[in-house]
């Protein structure tokens, strides 16, 4: 399975997720792609929105390059969304972290497994914050 497949899968396993939990969500195709800046997933309810930055990975870390971050944050704010850094390690749950819960390294964001654990959020917990 290619790099882009395997995004494109955990993007979706996602969107199924809050589908069955009664949000709305959507992926946003292109998102990367553009010079506008957008989210992996837009998911809501009536209450909230989350605008949604997913990662998928088989080793223990995970680097975001801060300029993703920052879109991020851009596109949040115009439609007044919380901004998420939703990860999944494999064999693991996802875990959706607060971008303050990153660790800065130069010109990325980074996330490990133990940093997830701790300071993330799963899913159940997430939509019912």
């Amino acid at each position: 399975m290619s790099h882009k497949s395997k995004g494109i899968n955990a993007e979706r396993e996602l969107i199924h997720l809050f589908w069955a939990q009664g949000w709305a969500a959507v992926r946003v195709s292109g998102s990367g792609s553009m010079k506008y800046p957008s989210p992996d997933v837009i998911a809501a309810t009536r209450l909230r929105r989350l605008a949604i930055e997913c990662k998928a990975t088989k080793d223990e870390h995970k680097y975001i390059p801060k300029a993703d971050i920052e879109q991020l944050k851009t596109f949040a704010g115009i439609i007044n969304a919380e901004p998420w850094i939703a990860i999944r390690f494999n064999a693991l749950p996802w875990y959706f972290l607060m971008i303050e819960d990153m660790r800065a390294t130069g010109q990325n964001m980074m996330v490990s497994v133990s940093d997830a654990q701790k300071k993330g959020l799963l899913f159940e917990e997430l939509i019912r914050r």
